[in-house]
């Protein structure tokens, strides 16, 4: 039997995030338990909140070095996208799980577009398999953007500002748009994570 487990770390939208995938037929698994996260088909890093408490959590349960092991197809959403990468400038300097390079940098306010992000943008530059399409308009809600690079796999703009909107580097997927609050376009994403 195929298992999604779903990381519980005590905050963020982990509940939205379990209703959408069994909107899908999925039987989502909520876990803090490292043997669990470890042993399942699937895992998602939900997140909500600011990366320094986020690390201390992973930290304190031993599920960072589970995420680390991991072989297996692992999901990061908003803040646990940017978790898979090495820094993070939120909280004065704060540092992630490593398993992508480069710094997690704080999105930029302009004219138009203030700081955070909170609200629709639509897509740029998307690879294949991921169930999405140029222009799908998804949700975002973040004030931190991760660096653009080999795993980005689909882009997004806030004013003048091109970020990554979605990642994949071998088992890892990232959306730091909110897929559940993302109607037809975020369940189409998480479909095509369920298939990987």
């Amino acid at each position: 039997m195929t298992t999604l487990a779903i990381l519980d770390l005590g905050y963020g939208n982990v509940r939205s995030v379990a209703l959408a995938f069994a909107r899908l037929g999925a039987a989502p698994v909520l876990t803090s338990d490292p043997t669990e996260a470890l042993g399942a088909d699937r895992l998602v890093l939900p997140g909500v909140g600011a990366a320094a408490n986020a690390m201390k959590r992973l930290f304190q349960t031993g599920l960072d070095k589970v995420i680390a092991q991991r072989t297996r197809p692992t999901l990061g959403i908003c803040l646990g996208m940017q978790l898979m990468f090495r820094r993070s400038e939120e909280d004065g300097g704060t540092a992630l799980l490593g398993l992508l390079e480069g710094t997690v940098a704080a999105l930029e306010a302009g004219p138009g577009a203030p700081v955070p992000n909170m609200g629709w943008c639509a897509l740029e530059d998307v690879a294949n398999n991921l169930g999405l399409k140029e222009g799908d308009q998804l949700y975002f809600a973040h004030g931190f953007a991760c660096p653009d690079g080999p795993a980005t796999a689909a882009r997004a703009r806030h004013g003048g500002h091109v970020f990554p909107a979605a990642l994949r580097d071998g088992p890892h997927w990232g959306a730091q748009f909110h897929p559940e609050r993302s109607s037809a376009a975020g369940a189409r994403f998480l479909s095509a994570f369920l298939r990987a």
